[in-house]
């Protein structure tokens, strides 16, 4: 079964693309077969750090979205990642109920996913509450995990108080922790334009030796987390 995940969260800087990120490289460390789309104009994460696994996918007519579910049909088994743009929310929930796409899915054998990530402020949780509403909308159809990143942030109070955690728990939403990693370290493997399995490599020279550690062992217990999600 082909499984698509859509990376979004509407807001700019939550870290939607460090999360596409982590997942091609998880899919790439288990041998998962998978294709990115990036729907970033400007700043394209996939399409810089995993070329060899992305194409661009401009976001700018009715059927902007179609080729993800082709991508998906064409080569069962496969993961398909899409890093949504910022302020793109509207356009798939659209989209998914335009084109009955939850539907399409079941009848194709298809799995989807929400990944909808957060940091600590106001507005994700404001945000997750309109994804809430028009993914009921839409039909439903997208299982959705709440990605509490606290690389942007470790108090998510907000977000405990607004009710919004047993209400998509409800609806079988799960969640994930994405934890506090150095900003100065990621800021040097960004700097390098690297995946991260380069930036773990000695012979890259972006990482001393326990910042390669660190980074390792960052890796490794989000995949150990992501895996309890497959």
């Amino acid at each position: 079964m082909s499984h698509i995940h859509f990376i979004g969260g509407e807001k700019g800087g939550v870290g939607k693309s460090l999360l596409a990120r982590v997942l091609a490289q998880h899919f790439i460390d288990r041998q998962q077969p998978f294709v990115g789309f990036d729907t970033d104009r400007s700043h394209g994460a996939l399409l810089r750090y995993y070329a060899d696994y992305a194409q661009p996918l401009p976001l700018d007519a009715h059927d902007s979205l179609d080729p993800i579910i082709e991508a998906a049909v064409a080569e069962p088994g496969r993961r398909v990642l899409v890093d949504l743009a910022a302020q793109t929310q509207g356009l798939l929930l659209r989209w998914m109920g335009e084109a009955g796409v939850p539907g399409l899915a079941q009848e194709l054998g298809l799995k989807l996913t929400y990944w909808h990530v957060m940091d600590a402020g106001r507005d994700s949780t404001d945000l997750l509450a309109k994804w809430l509403e028009g993914s009921e909308q839409a039909g439903g159809g997208l299982p959705l995990v709440m990605v509490l990143n606290e690389v942007r942030g470790d108090g998510f109070e907000q977000l405990e108080a607004s009710g919004l955690v047993p209400r998509a728990q409800a609806q079988g939403a799960r969640s994930l922790r994405l934890r506090k990693l150095p900003d100065a370290l990621l800021q040097r493997v960004d700097g390098k334009g690297q995946s991260f399995w380069a930036a773990t490599q000695p012979e890259s020279g972006s990482l001393g030796l326990l910042d390669r550690q660190r980074l390792r062992t960052w890796l490794q217990r989000t995949s150990d987390e992501l895996a309890t999600l497959d």
